[in-house]
């Protein structure tokens, strides 16, 4: 009967570190796709950024172009 008592008990055992190695996995999973999503975002920012520089850039150019047309009488 002993021998029951103790199957049981390596049973619990095994089964409560079952679920911690579970838990476990899903918490470092978690902190993964995180991480994840940080840098994600991190890099749509910086994607972002560099369009609207490129944009105020070429807008900047284009000004300057057409200003120096008009001094020069190319465009009106």
């Amino acid at each position: 009967m002993a021998g029951k008592g103790w199957q049981d008990l390596k049973q619990q055992v095994e089964g409560t570190a079952q679920e911690a190695v579970t838990a476990t996995g899903a918490a470092a999973q978690q902190v993964v796709d995180q991480a994840a999503e940080a840098g994600q975002k991190a890099m749509d920012q910086v994607a972002k950024a560099t369009q609207e520089t490129a944009d105020k850039t070429a807008s900047q150019a284009s000004e300057a172009f057409s200003g120096f047309g008009k001094k020069m009488g190319l465009l009106k």
